[in-house]
């Protein structure tokens, strides 16, 4: 699978977002996260162990507990992912507007033309 398939997969389930959105204010562990959530431990283990594998999230050793937070180096790769088709998207509405604009300006040239 590809890298970025990886990270949207990852970015598909709303349990694994939140995860996310909770990480945003620093580092947390399992059992910290396990309390916002209505599902089990383990279960947070798992969501996590995906993010890691997505690369979107590291973890650390804190004694015996493992701290985990957002990965700036895989959001920076995703971002990069997304501005490749805001800039394809950006440059097709560019030329959409000069292709809608430009039928504008020729009648006016036209008309221009018969007048004189």
């Amino acid at each position: 699978m590809a890298y970025h398939d990886r990270q949207l997969d990852a970015l598909g389930d709303p349990t694994r977002r939140a995860i996310l959105a909770r990480l945003i204010s620093g580092e947390m562990a399992v059992v910290d996260l396990a309390k916002e959530f209505p599902v089990s431990r383990p279960a947070i283990s798992q969501h996590l162990r995906i993010l890691k594998e997505a690369q979107l999230v590291v973890d650390r050793a804190a004694g015996t507990r493992r701290l985990y937070q957002l990965n700036p180096e895989g959001f920076a790769s995703l971002r990069e992912y997304f501005e490749q088709f805001w800039g394809q998207a950006l440059h097709a509405f560019q030329r959409k507007i000069h292709e809608a604009t430009k039928p504008e300006a020729t009648k006016q040239d036209t008309k221009k033309k018969e007048q004189s």
